[in-house]
Formats: structure tokens, C-alpha cells, sequence
């Protein structure tokens, strides 16, 4: 963790080994990030429960109301790997609290819209805003702690995160009902000031020792093609896989990746240091996050389609059939991280994913007559122990295994994956299965049980990919380091022969 003298009084608020979890400013920190990465997941499920009402109220079809989903989705997705980057070069909590200052301002222009074009624009000022918040949420924690309690943090990262999508159909409905769609918004206003108070009295700034320029062009590359991919991705359901826009903007995503990873490969200072995937952790974690988001994305899709059109269940109890996973997830996880410190994360990341792959294949269950108790329950529960034991050392895991300089494009890097592999299964598995042709309860949960083995498959290939790519233990050479065992930190140290840590970084 490196400081500069000019950063001020928050700059030095913590000892130079980091912050300590179980001390007001550790738990402070946590509350920070917690509450802007929730502030956005809230708000994004928020909006699927507002959308008839701001329908309704201004006058605007099903393609404008579209608009509103995938303007905050497409800024937000292009921006994150960029996002991630400028944190790294110009001060990971600066980055992040301009991103929170400037979710705040969207969700303002967002609840004063007069209309749906000034509603879609203020979505894509959020996104922005997503963006610059999201990587460095959890690049401060893996940046400005302890080592020792790097994990821990990030778990309680990740289980107390999750609550906010799972609050989101209760808090929708209950503001949506209330006061109106437009407090989905403005609630954020609130909630940013208290994330920028904790933040500034807390988080010290930390930022790269690389003194290296912005790769300028390799951010633009990047942006362009993260962002037709998530257009072509997004389109693809309700416009067809062979629509002439999701066509030609798909063949620039392919175009524009395959310029990307040559430009990263010849640039003197590429955005994304090719040195991060030669680190093999790195790139088996960040091969396994494909694959599992790809089952959660369209899991979470698939299980409320289900209930909601075969089952006519209510859009609220259809949202909110899966809580007890997230429950678990917060009661855990933080545990689940500090245990991954202990032994190293190949354990939790191999057995992880295939107890979620049981608890995908007990979402067979559920059909036109399904009952919660019966049916919905036991699967949520062994879904969630699956999460459970894998979100938070995978995620950990990530950030440990980069190079201390790139933490917050580490996350970038992570977060872009996980994302574009969630939009791809949404968009392709429901095709693959019939889905998207079914009609009637019956055809759409036969269909939906071919989807769920297909999430199910994905997930046990995942489990089966940590158990040959990572290795069981983990040499740990740097010199500064009292011990050498295979884990002592979060989950992974960098392999100094393959991305060397600059002396002054710790």
C-alpha cells in the first residue's frame, strides 16, 4: 500500500500494516464500499419493479422503458475496465468517490426526469458514475488492509452486497407503492452523502508506483468493444440473433476484442498488462468467473421467469424465491473468505461451484404447481452454501493474484468478465433451450428445465476447472514476507517471478 504526502489527514488514518477489520475505521471502511457497490445493485433491481409505473407516468412505450435498463447498462459495462485503470493511476478512493458523486448526480437527474429521454440520459450518467464506484469498492479493501484480514473484508464484501439485489423487490415495492417510482432515486442522494463522510474520515489513498502514461488508445479499443458487445448481447433477446444491428455490432465487439488483446500485446504501457494473465491464478479465476456468472445470470432470469409465467406466482414472491441463498451468504461468507486465508482457495473454489451445480439441478423441481416449501427451498439452500463458499475467495483471490499496482484493474478486468458472461448466457441459453418460443406452463418449464441443466453444466465445469488449473499450494518468495507457507494472506500472493512487486508497494 503505498502513500503519498500530499494526501492528507485520511491518508494516514491507518497504520502502515493497513486497516484492522475488527476496528471502528476497518468497519467503517467496509460500510463504505458496502453501501456504494449495494447503492447501485439496489437501485438497478429497483428500477425492473418501477419500470410500469414510470411507464404510466411518462407516457412511454416498451422500447423507451427498454432504453432505461440498457442506457445504465451499456455505460456502465463499456467504462468499468477504464474505470478500473484510472483508479489504479490517479488514487483508488478519488476514483471512487467521484464515481459516488457522480451516481448521486444521476440518481438525482434520474428522479426530477420530466421525461423518458431525460430519464434514459440520466441512466447513462449513472452508469458512469457505476463504473467509476464499482472496481474501486473492493480494490480499496484489497488495498488499504491487512493482509490478514484482506479475506475477511472481502467476504463481508460480498455477503453484505448481496443483500442489496435481494432487498430490491421489498424496497421497490414498498417506495414504488409509496411515495412513488421516483424515490427509488432520490433515496440514493442519502446514502451517497453517508458513503463520502465514512469514506473521507477512513480510507487512506492508495495508487500505483507505475509512473508509466494512461494507455489512451487501448481504454478507447476497450471501451468500444465492451460496449457492442453489451448492445449485441442486450438486443439479441427481443430483436433476434440476426437482426442487421445485433449482427454488425457483434462483428465490432469480435473485431474490436482481437484489436484489443494485439494493441495490449505491442503497447509499451498497455491498459491491461499482459503480465496478469501470465499469471496462472489469475487466469484460471478469471476462466472459472465465465463460467459462473454465466450460470448465475441466467439462473437468476430463469427461476423468476419460471415461477412468474408457469407458476403465476406475483413478481414479488417470484423475486424474492431465492432469498435464503442470499442469507446465507451473509451469514458466511465473511467466514468463507478467512477460511480460504487459511488453507487457499482451491479447496472452496472447486467444491463451491459443484454444490451449486446441485442446487441448479434441484431447481428442476419447479414447475406449474410448484410449492416454496417444497420445491423452491431446498434447492435456494444448497444453492446458497455453494455461493456461499465461493464468492468471496473467488473475488479475493482475483485481487490477491494481481500485481499490487493493478488492484483496481484487476477488478476491472473481473468485474467486465462477469458481466459480459451474465449478458451472454441470458441472451443465448433461453434461445438454446426454446425458451424464447415456448408458450403455455408447460412447454415454458419444459424449456426451463433444459436452461437449468445448461446453468447446472456450466457451474460443475467451473468446480472441475479450480480443481485441475489451480494449484493446491502456492510458494510465496517475497522477501519482505515473515513466512513463506502456501497461503498467509488474501487467498494469493502474486508469483514474484511473474509479476514482480515493486519494492516500495507494501
Amino acid at each position: 500500500m503505498t502513500r503519498t504526502p500530499d494526501e492528507g489527514p485520511a491518508a494516514t488514518a491507518a497504520p502502515v500494516a493497513g486497516l484492522v477489520l475488527r476496528s471502528t475505521p476497518g468497519r467503517l471502511a467496509v460500510a463504505a464500499t458496502v453501501a456504494a457497490s449495494g447503492m447501485a445493485s439496489l437501485d438497478a433491481t429497483i428500477v425492473y419493479v418501477a419500470l410500469p409505473h414510470i411507464g404510466s407516468d411518462l407516457h412511454a412505450d416498451v422500447s423507451a422503458l427498454q432504453w432505461v435498463l440498457t442506457g445504465y447498462l451499456l455505460s456502465l459495462s463499456s467504462l468499468i475496465l477504464l474505470a478500473g485503470a484510472l483508479g489504479d493511476r490517479f488514487g483508488r478512493r478519488r476514483v471512487f468517490v467521484i464515481g459516488v458523486l457522480w451516481f448521486a448526480a444521476g440518481s438525482a437527474l434520474c428522479g426530477l426526469a420530466p421525461s423518458v429521454g431525460v430519464l434514459v440520459a440520466a441512466r447513462v450518467v449513472q452508469g458512469v458514475g457505476g463504473a467509476l464506484l464499482t472496481p474501486g469498492s473492493i480494490a480499496i479493501l484489497q488495498a488499504a488492509f491487512r493482509e490478514s484480514d484482506r479475506a475477511a473484508a472481502i467476504g463481508a464484501w460480498s455477503g453484505l452486497g448481496g443483500i442489496a439485489g435481494a432487498l430490491g423487490p421489498f424496497v421497490g415495492g414498498a417506495v414504488v407503492d409509496g411515495p412513488g417510482w421516483r424515490w427509488a432515486f432520490l433515496l440514493n442522494l442519502p446514502l451517497a452523502a453517508a458513503v463520502l463522510v465514512m469514506t473521507g474520515a477512513v480510507v487512506p489513498e492508495t495508487r500505483t508506483t507505475d509512473s508509466a502514461r494512461l494507455d489512451l488508445v487501448g481504454a478507447a479499443i476497450g471501451v468500444v468493444a465492451l460496449a457492442c458487445a453489451t448492445w449485441a448481447l442486450t438486443e439479441a433477446g427481443p430483436h433476434g440473433w440476426f437482426s442487421p444491428s445485433v449482427v454488425v455490432t457483434a462483428v465490432v465487439a469480435v473485431a474490436g476484442g482481437a484489436l484489443f488483446v494485439r494493441h495490449m500485446r505491442r503497447s509499451p504501457h498497455p491498459l491491461v498488462p499482459p503480465a496478469l494473465f501470465r499469471n496462472r491464478t489469475f487466469t484460471v479465476v478469471n476462466l472459472e468467473t465465465t463460467l459462473l456468472y454465466a450460470a448465475l445470470g441466467v439462473t437468476f432470469f430463469l427461476v423468476v421467469f419460471e415461477l412468474q409465467v408457469a407458476g403465476h406466482w406475483s413478481a414479488l414472491r417470484a423475486g424474492s424465491a431465492l432469498l435464503p441463498a442470499t442469507v446465507l451468504m451473509l451469514i458466511g461468507s465473511s467466514r468463507s473468505g478467512a477460511l480460504a486465508a487459511r488453507i487457499g482457495p482451491r479447496t472452496q473454489l472447486t467444491a463451491g461451484p459443484l454444490v451449486t451445480a446441485a442446487g441448479l439441478a434441484l431447481l428442476i423441481r419447479i414447475g406449474p404447481d410448484a410449492g416454496w416449501l417444497a420445491d423452491v427451498f431446498p434447492a435456494a439452500v444448497v444453492f446458497g452454501l455453494g455461493l456461499t463458499l465461493f464468492v468471496a475467495p473467488l473475488t479475493a483471490t482475483v485481487m490477491a493474484s494481481a500485481d499490487p499496482n493493478h488492484v483496481s484493474l484487476a477488478s476491472g478486468v473481473n468485474n467486465a468478465i462477469a458481466r459480459t458472461a451474465g449478458l451472454a448466457a441470458v441472451a443465448v441459453v433461453p434461445v438454446v433451450s426454446g425458451l424464447t418460443t415456448a408458450h403455455g406452463p408447460g412447454a415454458v418449464t419444459s424449456a426451463f428445465r433444459v436452461s437449468i441443466i445448461i446453468a447446472a453444466a456450466l457451474a460443475l465445469g467451473a468446480g472441475l476447472l479450480a480443481m485441475v488449473g489451480l494449484r493446491s499450494r502456492q510458494t510465496c518468495a517475497t522477501a519482505q514476507r515473515r513466512t513463506h507457507c502456501a497461503v498467509d494472506g488474501a487467498p494469493l500472493q502474486p508469483d514474484p517471478a511473474q509479476v514482480p512487486e515493486p519494492a516500495q508497494a507494501r
